[in-house]
């Protein structure tokens, strides 16, 4: 059993939740509280619907999301939102959300921990925004279809590839989730390919214009990894149990 209150002054700490700007709607932190004990933390992408209706069905405790509840903002609470709050303060759920903040964490970052699993070296901070950076680049030894299949390996999917460069790698960026959207800030950093999780219809033509080879592997698959350590040292450090909570949000 350990304290909410502590544990939410860990994470807040840990993630400099007070430092980092993000969308209003992230609203990064706390965002349900429970009884104050915890006895158990499930970390999942998404506080969806069902993984919210899972974790209380196991008991309740702490879940940990990188997507919280209140991307579309101010609601009313009904329907499956309704459904969502009471499964939560029927189970004494906590939640707790992380979107920017365990992006670019150096540590339990979805780019930093993307970039290791594929195998980059030499791993640095590209595109720095309101003083954090915004992605990683790495090296690569190899041609663009081991990246490919490095990518695919690491996310556990089938990734999709705009060939928009040359079949040689060397440099490699990496911005998880929805970044396909800045194919051209990447294209002007000198590197050979660009992964990322999903980007809009545009983007894969711009990255052919740009000369610029782009592997989409998927929102959701590049996002599993923060809230996974995250998840997985938090539950070390106050010696409760924990587990990811695999909910494919689809892209």
């Amino acid at each position: 059993m350990a304290d909410l209150k502590e544990i939410v002054a860990f994470l807040d700490a840990e993630l400099r939740l007070s430092e980092i700007k993000d969308y209003p709607g992230a609203m990064n932190g706390l965002q349900l509280e429970n009884d104050g004990t915890v006895e158990r933390i499930f970390s999942a992408v998404d506080a969806s619907l069902a993984v919210v209706e899972e974790a209380a069905a196991a008991g309740g405790g702490l879940l940990l999301v990188h997507h919280g509840m209140f991307w579309q903002g101010a609601q009313p609470i009904t329907g499956a939102f309704h459904r969502k709050i009471t499964a939560a303060i029927r189970s004494n759920l906590a939640i707790y959300s992380a979107h920017l903040p365990l992006d670019w964490h150096p540590v339990h970052g979805n780019n930093v921990l993307l970039a290791k699993a594929i195998g980059l070296r030499e791993i640095s901070p590209i595109l720095v925004k309101d003083g954090w950076p915004m992605g990683v680049a790495g090296l690569w030894e190899g041609s663009r279809s081991e990246l490919v299949e490095a990518t695919s390996a690491s996310v556990g999917r089938e990734v999709t590839l705009c060939p928009g460069g040359g079949d040689q790698i060397v440099k490699v960026a990496v911005m998880t989730g929805g970044a396909g959207s800045e194919v051209s800030k990447i294209a002007g950093l000198g590197v050979d390919a660009f992964i990322t999780g999903e980007g809009p219809h545009w983007s894969f033509i711009e990255a052919e214009e740009k000369e610029l080879n782009v592997i989409y592997a998927g929102h959701y698959a590049t996002e599993t990894l923060g809230v996974k350590s995250l998840g997985s040292q938090t539950g070390e450090i106050f010696g409760i149990e924990s587990r990811f909570m695999h909910r494919n949000g689809g892209l």
